[in-house]
């Protein structure tokens, strides 16, 4: 259930070098700035099909490169549930690194519950001129041919793209390598109209100058890829986006529960140059 949402809705053109295969949004990523974010998380609502009677945790996320040399994400996620006979603790651990001028993806997802080691998700992806190639080496070796897909970082500059043009609606294909990583999710962005952040906000404070700057209210429903007529979104994440790809005040919606993330800390890192 704890895919990487936030590394999903919260990372976007490639050009592939020597396909023949031309992104649509392969200008260099310039804008977005390196940087470290710390969200407290709280359950905000939960069904009692969900079987939890309380959760919290700290989400941190790393995002550091360039379009030269590309960008890699440091994604953790930990919370402790009470399910009201036991506790316990999940630790998604998640590292990516994403090249936009060759148009390939790695990826290593580790999940943990109470310190144990569940599930080990390692590979790397690669548009080519027919879709995603997948090579996947755990937990089992496979490859895939996949639907011409964004990788993560391809897709938050695609969001911000059509945020800068007044697109409010649009569909997308997303490849993140998350729960198996031998599938590709659907993903529809509503991008609501630039905002000023509330006189008096306090967790505006929190993000230093960028968050007295205007942002997007952004809502993604993420639906698996399929054609068996499924409506229902596996999650939805809400949040306020920056142009530089900060975020703040997130909702996370898993449809059993409801989480949301409140920005804690933020790091801004210096840009690196491209040589």
């Amino acid at each position: 259930m704890f895919r990487s949402a936030f590394v999903a809705a919260a990372m976007a053109g490639a050009c592939l070098a020597g396909s023949g295969v031309t992104s649509a949004f392969a200008t260099p990523a310039s804008g977005l700035a390196p940087h470290r974010a710390v969200y407290d998380l709280q359950l905000k609502d939960a069904t009692e099909r969900s079987g939890i009677a309380g959760m919290y945790g700290r989400m941190v996320y790393e995002f550091n490169g360039s379009p030269c040399d590309g960008y890699t994400v440091s994604f953790r996620f930990v919370t402790q549930v009470n399910t009201g006979e036991e506790t316990r603790l999940t630790d998604q651990q998640t590292t990516t690194y994403e090249d936009l001028k060759s148009g390939s993806f790695r990826f290593l997802t580790r999940s943990f519950t109470d310190e144990k080691l569940d599930k080990e998700v390692r590979g790397t992806a690669r548009e080519d001129k027919t879709g995603v190639s997948v090579d996947l080496t755990s937990p089992d070796a496979r490859k895939l041919e996949l639907a011409e897909s964004r990788f993560p970082t391809e897709h938050m500059l695609e969001v911000i793209e059509h945020a800068k043009k007044g697109d409010r609606f649009f569909e997308s294909r997303l490849y993140d390598g998350s729960d198996a990583g031998d599938k590709t999710l659907m993903t529809t962005s509503v991008v609501g109209k630039k905002e000023m952040p509330k006189a008096g906000d306090p967790d505006a404070d929190k993000a230093g100058n960028f968050a007295k700057r205007a942002f997007w209210p952004v809502s993604i429903a993420y639906y698996n890829d399929t054609n068996d007529g499924d409506a229902l979104p596996v999650y939805r994440m809400a949040f306020k986006l920056y142009e530089n790809g900060v975020t703040r005040d997130l909702t996370m919606d898993y449809g059993e529960f409801v989480l949301t993330g409140k920005l804690a800390k933020l790091e801004m890192f210096k840009p690196q140059e491209c040589k």
